[in-house]
């Protein structure tokens, strides 16, 4: 069961807001539909983020585990601009001498928070998150944060809708 002290916490990009908009159901895990249906938080397998997301995280669906872990509450989910997690990652590049992927930047924004609660609370809490790649090679996103070209884009609630509406209907 979930321990009630243990905050869990899965964070993605809201220009593709799969686990905060997402519907919980069967879908392909890929665009041309062959592979077995999956239940997962998705956007619809044909769901393409839009080409000025820049901060990773394009994926149509979302882990089955994670996505079930989510359905059921044991963790729960927070969406972010690309320019608050880009700064997130900057502040983390200055403090800890890491540059973070564009994914992992997230997670970042995402423990800062938390953090930055504890400070305006006084609570004390062991904050984790999972540093999953360096970025190295995403210098060109990078580069378009520093150059003030990182647009923040919400995926409209609309296009969602009919993204979702092309899920395959299982009975």
């Amino acid at each position: 069961g979930k321990h009630k002290d243990t905050d869990l916490i899965g964070a993605e990009p809201a220009s593709c807001p799969t686990l905060t908009k997402g519907l919980y159901t069967y879908d392909f895990g890929d665009v041309a539909g062959l592979t077995p249906l999956l239940k997962m938080f998705t956007l619809g397998h044909d769901f393409v983020p839009p080409s000025i997301h820049a901060g990773g995280l394009r994926y149509h669906g979302d882990s089955p585990i994670v996505s079930r872990l989510v359905h059921d509450g044991v963790m729960r989910a927070v969406a972010y601009h690309q320019s608050e997690v880009f700064e997130a990652a900057q502040t983390f590049a200055r403090t800890e001498g890491i540059i973070v992927a564009p994914e992992t930047s997230h997670a970042v924004k995402s423990a800062i928070d938390e953090a930055l609660v504890c400070k305006k609370t006084g609570e004390d809490k062991t904050i984790l998150f999972n540093c999953s790649g360096h970025g190295n090679f995403d210098m060109t996103a990078y580069d378009a944060f520093y150059s003030g070209e990182l647009v923040d884009y919400e995926y409209p609630d609309e296009l969602i809708k009919q993204a979702i509406g092309r899920i395959p209907k299982i009975s």
